[in-house]
């Protein structure tokens, strides 16, 4: 089974001129983890997370903590939000390298790529590099154990 016949195939992308703001906005509408950011070409550039932008209200002190469990809330930081300054800046700010999976690849070898890298969707790539939809390790996952009910 290739990559195609299990990814998502209407993905919600971004352009690199998109605001923080509006890809917040995006994220929140459309209830995603993951927003590929296109060139002027439709091909991946970057990507922007749910936790990349959530990191932005993670108070600096965070690291510093060994041990969460003592940590109820972050008491008057729990109400802080980025500085508009921010918001207004464009994804291409904070988004990270973009890591594509062809959507003529294998299975295993994408489900390989996420759990090396430590990702749970993956943006998919036509022959041409142009975005052609989004992988989860869910659909990944679902794709492989549905063929073993199959035998």
């Amino acid at each position: 089974m290739k990559i195609k016949e299990c990814m998502k195939k209407n993905a919600i992308s971004i352009s690199m001129e998109t605001t923080i703001r509006e890809a917040a906005a995006v994220i929140v509408e459309k209830h995603i983890g993951i927003l590929p950011v296109l060139d002027k070409n439709g091909k991946p550039v970057g990507v922007l997370r749910l936790s990349d932008l959530l990191s932005l209200e993670m108070p600096d002190f965070l690291e510093l903590v060994d041990d969460l469990d003592s940590v109820h809330d972050f008491g008057a930081v729990e109400t802080t939000r980025p500085a508009q300054k921010l918001l207004h800046q464009p994804v291409t700010a904070i988004m990270e390298p973009v890591m594509t999976i062809e959507e003529e690849s294998g299975l295993l070898r994408a489900f390989a790529m996420m759990l090396k890298n430590n990702l749970y969707d993956l943006p998919v790539t036509n022959a041409t590099g142009e975005l052609a939809g989004i992988v989860s390790q869910v659909d990944i996952g679902t794709a492989i154990l549905s063929l073993w009910s199959a035998e």
